[in-house]
């Protein structure tokens, strides 16, 4: 391996719903991390393994960072707020506008803190018509934070990210290579298939269900014949939500087990057998207990 291979972690930060997951993911080429168009659908750190000739980029993609409003909010915020501390370089996600509101304005408070290089990316510059309106949004934001780079990207359409990922490079340190060529994330499969059954109830049920559902995964077995069996549990905190989760007859149940078994026969490159079941635990995103029982159980919930 030559000297200048570089190595590092890098985390994606920004307000919920910026984009985050589909820029990693768009990276990666795997779906790795959900993506909705609802907001805090990140969770927990995804760590992802981005690998080239030039070296070796680890992502951490991070919790929104916004004001908590319960445990499970708390946790969400500090889990992102440490990362700043423990990364190479940090990716400040936000959309093309001249606004930089409160939360812009808490999150550049929380950069102002870190000695970390920070890259500005302005994403979704595919839905601006006017491309010279990207030079007022740069403008806007240039002088709320110390940026080491400012650089515009459209995740979706694949605009800039060689630009983002030369720009990361460079300021990434020399290092080892910590992952195989081939190791997309170090995310248990049990882990991404949760997510991905998570993934599908939140679009499927749309505004129905606020984001009080988390996704257990009960069992999962390999048989003789190479089929994966799967149980998993959607929780819910209210029993009006399990009647809509479950829908008339378990159509809505029927259609997020298939559309999530899709995804995850796609990752696991075999046949996927998905049993889900709805219960509920009331008030379960402001238990401790059950937010450690859930996966959410790092030292500082």
């Amino acid at each position: 391996m030559e000297n200048n291979y570089k190595s590092g972690f890098v985390t994606l930060i920004g307000r919920p719903n910026v984009g985050k997951s589909t820029l990693m993911n768009h990276l990666i080429g795997q779906k790795i991390a959900i993506t909705s168009d609802k907001p805090q659908t990140t969770r927990n750190r995804i760590q992802t393994v981005y690998t080239d000739e030039r070296g070796q980029i680890i992502f951490l993609d991070t919790p929104g960072i916004h004001k908590a409003k319960n445990k499970l909010g708390e946790y969400m915020v500090s889990v992102a707020e440490r990362t700043l501390k423990e990364v190479d370089v940090v990716l400040w996600l936000v959309e093309p506008t001249t606004y930089i509101g409160a939360g812009e304005q808490h999150i550049a408070e929380q950069l102002s803190q870190v000695n970390t290089p920070v890259i500005l990316v302005i994403n979704k510059i595919d839905t601006v018509k006017n491309q010279e309106d990207i030079l007022t949004f740069i403008s806007a934001y240039k002088d709320v934070c110390q940026f080491a780079e400012i650089v515009p990207v459209s995740a979706l359409k694949d605009k800039n990210t060689d630009l983002m990922l030369k720009l990361i490079y460079k300021y990434l340190p020399k290092g080892p290579q910590y992952y195989d060529e081939d190791t997309v994330t170090d995310q248990p499969m049990r882990q991404i298939s949760a997510e991905l059954i998570r993934e599908k109830a939140l679009r499927l049920l749309n505004d129905e269900i606020p984001h009080g559902i988390a996704v257990t995964i009960e069992k999962m077995k390999e048989r003789d014949n190479g089929i994966m069996d799967i149980e998993a549990e959607i929780v819910c905190e209210r029993e009006s939500h399990k009647g809509i989760i479950i829908g008339k007859g378990g159509s809505m149940l029927k259609k997020i087990g298939s559309s999530a078994r899709r995804e995850i026969e796609a990752l696991m490159d075999t046949k996927v057998n998905l049993q889900l079941w709805v219960k509920v635990r009331k008030e379960w995103r402001d238990s401790e207990l059950y937010m450690k029982n859930y996966g959410y159980n790092e030292k500082d919930i």
